[in-house]
């Protein structure tokens, strides 16, 4: 291998390059992307919420690995004709089904100019990484943490209450843990949440090492908040059997109907028993920042540790998920595996420690504390805090049309922004199912389905900061519609596009 690198030629122009031969050929083509890119956020509304995937699309999907290089317009054309028009939709205000922030047009900016850094924030002394710790600062201040909390930026929540869930082991366990495991001695731990928790708790029990069913899923009360005196009671169960409870999860915004835990009881609670408090706050956290929700949220400053997205009631582009630890040794300690390659010095670019790669298992990360940045210094907390409080307003529109027609019904109170509802039917889970795809298929909106109280429900979550009420209205519209449909017809017939209500414009 040696003798052939030695014989490869070198050029003092070498054609190896990957940067263009022509700069001003891709100053043009990127100012065209860029132009278009804004044309499609300003025009959202002109485009469907969502478009089935074609079949011939799709395959072209399935094309083997290129070899020779294709002129980068071919490339954007496929780009255009191929991709842009079947993406998620959570761009259009029209899209209510998952809790997926909308994005903005400043938080694209900032993601180009991060790719152009190409900045790894794993490490090393670099202004990338300053940015970084200034959101951990700012972080740490919205939820009136000490100054000695440690943060980190992370794909998402279900990452960030995973690295929550190892941090809480190895603070019970001792740092032994890393190199032992979690042995006997962590057979007998347990956990708890509530049966509204997200999945990815009982996941990250699992990854953890423990096993889901080291998770005790306690029931939650009719506001769908973890029922704190069955807690207490089976707590005190397990200890009396010889267990060992070491970690509660509370839940700011459940996944189901947006529901937040008595936050100030719970951590009551944990002081009292001396367990570990974390909060689940994957949306509803950054409620914090609405002067109207800010007091449902009593108690989130007495967390151990607090996972959240920023892509989500934050409106940062995808991805910005984020871990903030109260004790930020008791985090290092968690993660921090010095390796001669990553020696740290007082002096050069290999300074500044400690190093992001010290509070999470990534050693390779990207920049997504830009976009967060440029979010947060554009926007500020009053602005963002305003559109938080605007998209609960508009869930109460949406709870004040369902209850106005009679056709339609409520099934869960609605607490932050999140209404499940469902048409009044004969076989209603059926008829609603249908429903939910058949407006999706039409691109007039797109709501989700849940099953509460054995009740399948149509699920409504406004978190873009697009929606208005003419895009709840034109949901209201599309179910009685489909639901009139699928109610009066045993056929399965699917409204064509075209004959369904219109976009909201």
């Amino acid at each position: 291998m040696t003798s052939v690198l030695r014989e490869a030629p070198l050029q003092s122009e070498s054609s190896e390059t990957l940067d263009p031969k022509n700069w001003d050929d891709i100053r043009a083509q990127g100012h065209r992307m860029l132009d278009d890119m804004f044309d499609y956020v300003a025009n959202i509304r002109d485009r469907p919420v969502w478009t089935p995937i074609p079949d011939d699309a799709r395959a072209r999907f399935r094309a083997e690995l290129p070899s020779q290089p294709s002129d980068l317009g071919d490339v954007y054309r496929e780009f255009t004709d191929f991709i842009a028009p079947y993406a998620t939709g959570n761009v259009h205000p029209g899209f209510m089904g998952w809790v997926h922030g909308g994005g903005t047009a400043v938080g694209m900016l900032a993601e180009m100019l991060a790719a152009g850094l190409n900045a790894n924030l794993g490490g090393r002394d670099h202004m990338p990484i300053e940015v970084e710790r200034q959101i951990v600062e700012w972080t740490r201040s919205m939820f009136g943490f000490p100054s000695g909390a440690s943060g980190i930026f992370v794909t998402g929540t279900s990452m960030a209450n995973l690295m929550a869930v190892l941090v809480a082991r190895t603070t019970l366990l001792g740092a032994s843990v890393r190199q032992s495991g979690v042995g006997d001695e962590g057979a007998s731990l347990r956990a708890y949440t509530s049966t509204a928790a997200h999945g990815c708790i009982a996941q990250a029990m699992d990854l953890a090492g423990f096993g889901s069913d080291a998770l005790r899923c306690i029931e939650a009360d009719r506001s769908h908040r973890i029922d704190v005196a069955a807690l207490r009671e089976r707590i005190a169960s397990d200890r009396s059997a010889g267990l060992r409870p070491f970690l509660v999860v509370g839940s700011a915004g459940t996944v189901d109907i947006g529901a937040i835990d008595d936050l100030l009881e719970l951590s009551s609670l944990c002081r009292e028993e001396g367990l570990w408090f974390h909060v689940d706050g994957a949306y509803g956290a950054l409620g914090i920042l609405s002067p109207v929700l800010a007091p449902r949220l009593a108690g989130l400053e007495n967390a151990d540790s607090i996972a959240f997205d920023f892509h989500k009631w934050g409106q940062v582009p995808y991805d910005a998920g984020f871990l903030i630890v109260r004790d930020g040794d008791r985090h290092r300690q968690t993660f921090a595996a010095p390796a001669a390659y990553l020696r740290r010095e007082t002096r050069g670019l290999a300074a500044g420690s400690a190093w992001p790669c010290d509070l999470g298992p990534d050693l390779s990360r990207g920049f997504r504390a830009l976009k967060t940045w440029f979010t947060l210094k554009t926007y500020g907390t009053e602005k963002l805090g305003a559109v938080i409080t605007r998209s609960c307003a508009l869930a109460g529109y949406l709870e004040a049309r369902i209850l106005a027609e009679p056709r339609l019904e409520l099934l869960a109170p609605v607490q932050l922004n999140i209404v499940c509802f469902r048409y009044r039917s004969a076989d209603a889970d059926e008829v609603n199912r249908n429903i939910v795809v058949d407006i999706q298929e039409s691109g007039i909106a797109a709501p989700s389905t849940t099953v509460l109280d054995g009740q399948l429900a149509i699920r409504a979550a406004i978190v873009n900061h697009r929606t208005d009420t003419c895009d709840i209205d034109a949901l209201i519209s599309a179910v009685l519609a489909f639901g009139a449909q699928r109610s009066s017809s045993d056929d399965g017939l699917v409204l064509d596009v075209e004959r369904s209500p219109p976009l909201a414009m």
